[in-house]
C-alpha cells in the first residue's frame, strides 16, 4: 500500500481506525483476527509507517499525528483483545460439545484392576511369616545340575525319584529342579553357620491331576546352627501355623522318612473347619479332614549328617552342628486355607476364580 503524504495522516488514521474496528467486530475465528493484529499492527502495517514518518512532518502537526496514531493502536489492540476472548470461549464451548473424548483431561482408572495372584499373595504371606521369624528369603537357578539337585541332598543313584518319570531332565547331568532344596546347598557353600533361611520358588515334576501340576511352587527352609534339636523345628511349624491358620492352631508331628533329614516327620496342623474334632456341628464327618481333625501341610526333620557332609569345608561340622529342614507346597496352602478344590484351578486364568480372592 503506497504511504500517504503526511499531509493525508490524520485523516487516514480515522479511516484505519473504522476500517480495523468493521473487521475485528465481523471476524468469525481466533485464526482470523491473528491474520488482522498483522495486518493492523504488524511491522509493516500502514499505521506503523505512519508513526515511524511522523519525524518528517511539519513540527507542529509532529505531536497531534502522534497521539491520534498511539490512540488508534490503542483502540485496535483493545478491540482485538475483547474479540480474541469471546471468539476462545466459543470455540472451547464448540469443541466440548462436539468432542466426545478430550484426551487432555485424566483417564479414567481400569476396572476391575489388576491384583495378585493368589498363589504370589500366598507366598508372601508366607515370607512375611518366617522374615518375623528371623528368616532371610534366599533363590536359585530353576535349571539346576544333578549334584545340587539329588547328589548332595544324600540321594542315592538309584533314588525313585531321579528316574525319567519323575523328573524333567535337559541332560543326564541337567534338570529343572524337582525342589527348592538346591539353594539349601547353594547357601550353605557360601555362608557359614549360623544360617536361617527360606527358598520359595518354582519347582517341575512329572506329573498332573487335580492335586499335582507339572510345574508349581515351593517354600522350603534350612535353619542350622548349634544345639538346634528337633523341638525348635515344632516351635516354628507352630508359630507358621497359627499365623497362617489362625491362632488357636495346633500341630503335630508324625515319623517319616525323606533323604536328606534324619529324623524326618511329616507336620499336621489342627483342622480349622472343625477345630479338630473331626466332626461338622451337625455331627457329620468333616469332609476336609476326612474327620481325623489334622492336615497334613509339610514335611520336615533334622538335617541328615551327611548333608553337611558335602559343605563340610565352610564349617558345617556335623559333630558341632545341627540343623533342621522344612519343605510345604505353597499350592498345598493355598488350597487349605481357601477351600480351593483342584490345583488345577490355579493355572486355568479363569477370571471368575481369581477374582474371588482380590
Amino acid at each position: 500500500m503506497p504511504e500517504k503524504r503526511p499531509s493525508d495522516a490524520a485523516g487516514r488514521l480515522d479511516e484505519l481506525g473504522q476500517e480495523a474496528a468493521a473487521a475485528v467486530g465481523s471476524a468469525a475465528s481466533t485464526g482470523e483476527l491473528e491474520e488482522l493484529r498483522v495486518r493492523y499492527l504488524g511491522r509493516k502495517s500502514e499505521l506503523t509507517s505512519i508513526l515511524r514518518g511522523i519525524g518528517e512532518l511539519p513540527p507542529e502537526e509532529r505531536g497531534p499525528v502522534g497521539q491520534a496514531a498511539n490512540s488508534v493502536r490503542a483502540a485496535i489492540e483493545a478491540q482485538l483483545g475483547e474479540r480474541t476472548a469471546a471468539l476462545t470461549a466459543a470455540e472451547l464451548e464448540d469443541r466440548l460439545e462436539r468432542d466426545r473424548i478430550d484426551v487432555t483431561l485424566p483417564g479414567d482408572p481400569p476396572s476391575p484392576v489388576g491384583r495378585l495372584h493368589l498363589i504370589t499373595s500366598t507366598r508372601r504371606e508366607i515370607e512375611d511369616v518366617f522374615l518375623g521369624l528371623g528368616f532371610s528369603v534366599a533363590e536359585g537357578p530353576e535349571v539346576e545340575f544333578d549334584y545340587y539337585n539329588f547328589t548332595a541332598l544324600n540321594f542315592l543313584p538309584d533314588h525313585p525319584a531321579r528316574a525319567m518319570q519323575d523328573t524333567f531332565y535337559v541332560t543326564d547331568d541337567v534338570m529343572l529342579r524337582t525342589h527348592t532344596s538346591p539353594v539349601q546347598i547353594r547357601v550353605m557353600q557360601e555362608q557359614p553357620p549360623p544360617v536361617h533361611v527360606i527358598m520359595p520358588g518354582r519347582v517341575y515334576r512329572r506329573d498332573s491331576d487335580a492335586t499335582h501340576t507339572p510345574m508349581f511352587h515351593q517354600v522350603e527352609g534350612l535353619a542350622v546352627d548349634e544345639d538346634i534339636t528337633l523341638g525348635d523345628l515344632q516351635g516354628v511349624l507352630l508359630e507358621f501355623s497359627r499365623a497362617i491358620f489362625g491362632s488357636e492352631r495346633d500341630i503335630r508331628l508324625r515319623s517319616s522318612y525323606f533323604p536328606f533329614t534324619e529324623p524326618s516327620v511329616e507336620a499336621d496342623v489342627s483342622c480349622f473347619q472343625c477345630g479338630g474334632s473331626g466332626a461338622l456341628p451337625d455331627g457329620s464327618r468333616d469332609p476336609l479332614c476326612k474327620g481325623s481333625g489334622w492336615l497334613e501341610i509339610l514335611g520336615a526333620g533334622m538335617v541328615d549328617p551327611n548333608v553337611f557332609g558335602f559343605v563340610a569345608d565352610n564349617g558345617y561340622d556335623p559333630e558341632e552342628v545341627q540343623g533342621f529342614a522344612f519343605g510345604m507346597g505353597i499350592e498345598r496352602i493355598a488350597m487349605l486355607r481357601h477351600g480351593v478344590p483342584d490345583l488345577r484351578m490355579f493355572f486355568d486364568n479363569d477370571l471368575r476364580f481369581l477374582e474371588q480372592f482380590a
